[in-house]
């Protein structure tokens, strides 16, 4: 059982921390994930991941994706706990699931051409899924998944370091992955996620609901070593409702991913880097661009 579970950890559903600069509008940071994505444990047990994100600021665009003037930097570093419970129970021929992550952020910003000099930090927005299901294949594995992001952080829209988002928001997942030979040494996997906001109580302003996909082409050596090409793209959908304005934000990416595991120790680490080469800003006027490195490590109890 303990080699089987070492051999299924690495399948874990993902989610991430809720680093507002960082999203197209929503909770969710594209970039997390990359080709472990879209799968779900099909075993019962407790699965644990931990993510270290740290966002390079380089510059800040416009609506129109266009750097503003001055010296604009800074830096979003976060650690989020993931736990993903696999029951014994079935729906629909999908294994069922639930799962909780808890994320610990900084924000540090230097935006000298804005006028913005400003650090917070804190527990930022937890997300609890009470549906997680997972479909397997021989060489395709499919996920779904439906939960909550709350609005437990502290949130001052004053301030554009402020840890929370300031709104509650429900967040649909669908992805999957398909692999090129039996043994699964070649694979190519996407994973879509939907965010529909709340009000903020703060501004009055109910954000437009936004969609990310997350992708990624991998292969794994003969070594155990994964590698691949990644990427993200994030669109805002709608408009800010009461913002003044109709600015929709994007966000595009691409990059590389390693990963490793130990089968004796039931412990797998994956390390990623991406570029971000086109951003816009949404109703807010300014979102920061830059590079994002993730790492994630994952082990089963």
């Amino acid at each position: 059982m303990r080699l089987t579970l070492n051999r299924l950890f690495l399948s874990l559903l993902t989610l991430s921390a809720p680093l507002p600069l960082l999203a197209a509008n929503g909770h969710y940071v594209p970039g997390i994930e990359a080709s472990g994505g879209a799968f779900m444990p099909p075993v019962q047990g407790l699965y644990y991941r931990a993510y270290l994100v740290h966002y390079d600021i380089r510059q800040v665009a416009d609506a129109r994706g266009d750097d503003l003037p001055g010296n604009n930097t800074g830096s979003v570093t976060a650690f989020a706990n993931r736990l993903l419970y696999v029951t014994d129970r079935t729906f629909l021929g999908a294994n069922y699931g639930v799962e909780a992550i808890v994320p610990v952020q900084r924000t540090s910003l230097r935006f000298r051409g804005l006028g913005v000099d400003s650090s917070e930090s804190g527990v930022g927005d937890v997300y609890l899924g009470p549906v997680v299901l997972g479909w397997h294949g021989t060489q395709w594995d499919t996920v779904f998944a439906a939960g909550f992001w709350l609005d437990t952080a502290e949130h001052d829209p004053r301030d554009p370091a402020t840890i929370g988002r300031g709104h509650p928001a429900t967040m649909l997942t669908l992805g999957g992955a398909w692999h090129f030979d039996p043994e699964r040494r070649w694979s190519v996997s996407a994973l879509s996620r939907y965010e529909i906001k709340g009000e903020q109580d703060d501004t009055g302003i109910t954000p437009g609901d936004s969609w990310l996909v997350e992708w990624a082409l991998s292969h794994r050596l003969d070594s155990g070593l994964e590698v691949g090409l990644a990427g993200y793209d994030a669109w805002q959908l709608e408009a800010d409702t009461g913002a003044g304005n109709n600015n929709k934000a994007e966000r595009h990416a691409a990059g590389l991913e390693l990963g490793y595991r130990w089968p004796d120790t039931g412990l797998q680490l994956k390390g990623a880097v991406y570029h971000e080469y086109s951003v816009k800003a949404g109703s807010g006027g300014v979102q920061p661009s830059g590079n994002l490195f993730r790492l994630a490590l994952t082990t089963a109890f």
